[in-house]
């Protein structure tokens, strides 16, 4: 099995390394392309206006100047087009990938790019809790990220559809199990911006989440997460909300 690797943390990221020791784990036949810089939050964009540049940072690794989808593309229609990747690991996350993450995330982005060029491909992230980014416990994906990945690899998943698997905030001994869940739903009240001023007067805002107490829906993403759980979800290209569409067809027939 040729496996490619990326991310969207960039190429020098902890979580990287963590995902290639995963993808090692399945096979010899690992290749890594991944963002030259942190590319977070930048969804499924493409770099339409910039050339890309691409650099090889040890062998079989490489370091593109763009975003996971460029990254993805790069990798299966240049890096790798003698022979194409039967799987596509993207990760592993600094940070959760639940929820409304889903439509933010360049991670989700690069499986989604590589289920829409055809290959297999799966999402990699590791919740982290109030100790921060300096406190993550990337053991808790590296010790479960092989054995959930090869299971998942049993299914032979519908045509565009891709899996995201996000490991709990826990050491690896205290996952309480795994759980196939539904995209979950935020209180997006909880949504703010926070205005500050620099050193000259000068305002300047952070996108914000406020924290508060909150219940997650049964069987959701947040709620694996909360319930120390891997959460498993499997997500579909078409986007159609098909019950609507049949009411809109209705108005127009």
């Amino acid at each position: 099995m040729r496996i490619l690797c990326t991310n969207d943390d960039g190429i020098h990221a902890p979580g990287l390394k963590s995902l290639e020791k995963i993808a090692r784990q399945l096979s010899d036949d690992v290749t890594v392309v991944a963002p030259e810089t942190d590319q977070s939050g930048v969804s499924h964009s493409l770099s339409l206006n910039d050339p890309l540049r691409l650099r090889e940072t040890a062998e079989g690794h490489f370091a593109v100047k763009g975003t996971p989808t460029d990254c993805v593309i790069m990798a299966i229609r240049h890096i790798m087009a003698d022979r194409r990747p039967d799987l596509v690991l993207s990760g592993v996350n600094r940070g959760q990938n639940v929820a409304e993450d889903v439509s933010y995330s360049g991670t989700i982005a690069a499986a989604i790019e590589g289920t829409m060029l055809g290959v297999r491909s799966i999402a990699l992230s590791q919740a982290y809790g109030a100790g921060g980014r300096g406190a993550i416990q990337w053991g808790c994906a590296e010790a479960h990220g092989a054995e959930v990945v090869k299971k998942v690899l049993g299914l032979e998943l519908p045509r565009h559809t891709l899996v995201n698997i996000n490991f709990p905030d826990c050491a690896p001994e205290k996952v309480e199990g795994v759980a196939v869940t539904h995209q979950g739903l935020r209180n997006q009240e909880l949504l703010s911006i926070d205005e500050r001023r620099d050193g000259r007067g000068n305002p300047y805002f952070w996108i914000a989440f406020a924290r508060a107490p909150f219940t997650p829906g049964h069987g959701s993403d947040l709620w694996a997460l909360a319930n120390r759980r891997i959460s498993v979800t499997p997500l579909k290209l078409d986007l159609t909300d098909e019950p609507t569409m049949t009411a809109l067809a209705e108005l127009f027939d």
